[in-house]
């Protein structure tokens, strides 16, 4: 059975039902992306500029919790502003139904009449849909806004990001925490692997094959690298 074959007996609808909730990937993703790029570059500029592996760790590090914490803190904040966007939107709707009744009954019996639904089974639709103020409301923020029917946690967003961003974010330093002969080459070998497993992983969530996710997550790790070289060593020849 395929990923995309699945049971469709009542118990087994009732199951997957129950258990689809909001998942984190997304945040996964941008931050180990971001991770391993920004410190990588840190590490490819310092390389270019041929600085000592003291300067590489305290840049990279710096780099690591100040940026980490940084794009973990925006993306709780962006989370958080989504949050209240719908609330207000919330508001919004549950007073229009107090005060404008009739004119919100007329939204839903014009959204599902696009949606094909007319006469008789139009009718019940929207009388079914209007019975519930709860119901009604959750309605109007999917078709008229477009919102999903749950919100994601912040926290969980935020951790998501910091988490995959450090534990990514971390690789190209680790040949120069342990002083390894060849680090440079070390943790260009590591991070392209790491990159290359990013979008890998990337694919299961995508109609794209696999090799060209990786691929295509490879290369931007690969021109970020490239160009922060290309700085360290010209800003190198400046000061030299």
């Amino acid at each position: 059975m395929s990923e995309f074959d699945h049971e469709h007996s009542p118990d087994a609808i009732t199951s997957r039902l129950a258990a689809v909730k909001h998942n984190y990937i997304r945040d996964w993703i941008y931050g180990g992306i971001d991770g391993a790029v920004t410190t990588f570059a840190v590490v490819s500029g310092v390389a270019g500029a041929e600085l000592s592996t003291t300067i590489v760790l305290i840049l990279g590090f710096s780099n690591l919790v100040a940026d980490g914490f940084s794009m973990a803190a925006s993306n709780f904040l962006g989370t958080r502003a989504e949050i209240d966007d719908y609330r207000r939107l919330e508001k919004i709707e549950y007073r229009h139904i107090e005060q404008f009744p009739e004119g919100e009954r007329e939204e839903v019996r014009q959204i599902y009449a696009e949606k094909g639904f007319e006469g008789d089974d139009l009718e019940n639709a929207v009388e079914l849909i209007t019975s519930d103020n709860e119901r009604w409301v959750k309605t109007m923020l999917a078709e008229e806004y477009g919102l999903p029917s749950e919100i994601r946690s912040p926290i969980k967003a935020a951790f998501a990001t910091f988490a995959a961003f450090c534990i990514c974010g971390l690789v190209p330093l680790v040949p120069y925490l342990f002083t390894v002969k060849n680090a440079f080459p070390i943790a260009c070998a590591a991070t392209g692997i790491t990159f290359f497993l990013i979008g890998s992983v990337k694919s299961r969530w995508s109609t794209s094959s696999w090799i060209r996710n990786a691929t295509e997550t490879l290369a931007v790790g690969a021109a970020a690298a490239v160009l922060a070289y290309a700085a360290g060593v010209l800003l190198k020849g400046i000061a030299d």
